[in-house]
């Protein structure tokens, strides 16, 4: 099964110079937020392939231009093509925009989702916009990881946590995959192919 993951940047190759095809090989896209609704519509038309995201910080226009086509999965617990696909949108509360939050309110939301879980036998990949804290974060209050994540990681051992909202240019030794124990941890900024 073979995987493109997105957030944050739209890529051209993808968009601006397209080309019939380029989407044949993705069996679902994986979007962890912050990304255009008409990029979204427009890789789900191409790809004719499931897209599911969550919300990014900066993903307000979604309410009145919504990503059609597409499954947002913020705050649930969906089955595709056998993966079991947790998801958790939003960043570390900064400015009060809608899709931030506390380290207590993102703990209460991963609690909500904890009879889901059960009930699916587990969690295969966590889709996230913020990182956890210590993977790929930053120090800043925008840009900080949540704690919550690890013990989502710990307690589930999901296959691999994906998250956007660090650009892979703000730093300069920015890593796209790490490892939290049984865990791969993966920045999906632009773009990444993700083969299971």
């Amino acid at each position: 099964m073979k995987l493109l993951l997105i957030s944050d940047q739209e890529e051209p190759y993808l968009y601006d110079y397209y080309q019939p095809g380029r989407l044949a090989g993705y069996d679902i896209i994986l979007s962890a937020g912050d990304l255009k609704p008409a990029y979204l519509r427009f890789l789900v038309t191409m790809a004719n392939r499931p897209l599911l995201y969550v919300h990014g910080n900066h993903d307000t226009r979604y309410e009145a231009d919504p990503p059609e086509g597409c499954d947002c999965v913020d705050g649930k617990l969906v089955v595709c093509k056998g993966l079991r696909i947790l998801g958790l949108g939003g960043s570390m509360l900064y400015s009060g925009g809608p899709h931030q939050y506390s380290e207590k309110q993102m703990q209460r939301r991963a609690r909500k989702l904890r009879r889901a879980v059960k009930k699916a036998g587990g969690v295969d990949i966590i889709l996230t916009h913020a990182p956890a804290r210590g993977y790929g974060d930053a120090d800043d209050p925008a840009h900080r990881g949540f704690e919550c994540f690890n013990e989502l990681i710990e307690q589930y051992k999901p296959r691999y946590l994906i998250h956007g909202h660090q650009h892979l240019n703000y730093r300069t030794f920015s890593q796209r995959i790490c490892q939290a124990g049984e865990t791969t941890i993966i920045n999906a900024c632009g773009r990444y192919e993700l083969e299971l």
